[in-house]
């Protein structure tokens, strides 16, 4: 389970460096594909498989073969290196604008990677807003 925000930043080459806890749940490689809301998705390859075993088990309409083509056409597995750092591929440094400054939050079952400005935005919510929606659902704090 990941969890925890690290700030870092891409080197020229478009790495990342991924951070010592992060990387023991990873292994030696992982799968790196678009996110939503503007972020990368850093998947362990057991989470990929069943979130792509979901995928294919969905009815093969318009909006779920979108989808399909949105996660797993621009997906990549990359190998992490020795020095623990993993290379974005330049699409999808891209998708997300990474530049340089980028944050990297454990999100339970994947890692999600910013740009630091994206990042700071999004998170400028009301999160009391939020959580009161939350209660809705079941979830309280």
């Amino acid at each position: 389970m990941f969890f925890g925000e690290y700030n870092h930043t891409i080197d020229a080459k478009g790495r990342i460096i991924i951070p010592s806890k992060f990387r023991e749940e990873l292994g030696d490689s992982c799968f790196i594909s678009k996110g939503l809301d503007g972020c990368l998705y850093i998947f362990p390859t057991g989470e990929w498989e069943n979130f792509l075993e979901k995928l294919s088990t969905m009815p093969s309409d318009k909006d779920t073969r979108k989808i399909i083509r949105y996660f797993s056409a621009g997906a990549d597995q990359a190998e992490i290196d020795k020095q623990g750092r993993v290379l974005i591929r330049n699409d999808l440094k891209e998708h997300a604008n990474l530049t340089k400054d980028i944050v990297l939050a454990g999100t339970l079952n994947r890692i999600e990677i910013w740009s630091k400005s994206v990042w700071d935005k999004e998170n400028d919510d009301d999160i009391d807003e939020i959580a009161e929606k939350m209660a809705g659902y079941g979830l309280t704090f």
